[in-house]
């Protein structure tokens, strides 16, 4: 049976996050589920991230506010904060991300599998700060137009896909720095050349939103380009 990765980001009606700080924090929840201890050995949810990563990753982003939130965030799942990349404007907050175990399509909790997914478009209010040396990027398609929603899955499967290229050691580092990464659009030059590279490429299935085979996101990990 199919499994399904939820995300969910907390969008109150007086207070949505900027576009890139979704981005980023859709991106590091995924690191941090991947990462706890609970999701490999004898954890909890390992049989539950085995059966799902042995498959198609496939992952859902959905919002929440006020009670549905709350409710949301007492199930077993990671919360991942946001740095406010991207936010300059009162009305605009930082961002909030909770990541859940795999669950079959049809067996996700109903306090969050009736969350909409819809309204998950935010724009950045300010100009992005450069990328610091040595920090991941995942360069998004500057040809493609996604929703915020669709590009959070996107970029969360970017970041799936770097990990596992990672050493363990290399892992470990990326994990001591609280997963720190950057998501920029690329320029169409520099996507040609990713293209070019050995980098992780997140090709789309299509079911959603963009044709089938569309790459959508490269994973520019330093460890990976040695």
């Amino acid at each position: 049976m199919e499994q399904v990765l939820t995300l969910v980001v907390r969008v109150e009606k007086n207070a949505r996050p900027a576009q890139t700080d979704a981005l980023e924090t859709a991106a590091r929840a995924v690191l941090a589920i991947l990462a706890d201890e609970r999701s490999y050995g004898e954890g909890e949810w390992a049989e539950a991230m085995t059966s799902w990563q042995d498959n198609r990753i496939r992952k859902i982003v959905k919002r929440a506010r006020g009670a549905e939130w709350r409710r949301a965030e007492a199930l077993p799942g990671v919360t991942v904060h946001g740095h406010g990349v991207g936010a300059e404007q009162p009305e605009t907050a930082a961002a909030e991300v909770r990541v859940f175990p795999p669950a079959p399509v049809d067996d996700v909790p109903a306090e969050i599998a009736n969350l909409q997914v819809s309204g998950t478009d935010f724009v950045d209010a300010g100009e992005l700060p450069p990328v610091e040396p040595g920090v991941p990027v995942l360069w998004v398609n500057p040809a493609l137009e996604m929703s915020s929603g669709k590009a959070m899955a996107q970029c969360g499967h970017a970041a799936q896909l770097a990990w596992w290229r990672l050493s363990d050691e290399d892992r470990k580092e990326w994990a001591a720095s609280d997963f720190a990464l950057a998501v920029r659009t690329a320029t169409p030059a520099r996507w040609a050349k990713l293209l070019a590279s050995d980098l992780p490429v997140v090709q789309d299935a299509g079911f959603t939103e963009i044709a089938p085979g569309s790459r959508t996101v490269v994973a520019d990990h330093p460890q990976l380009n040695r």
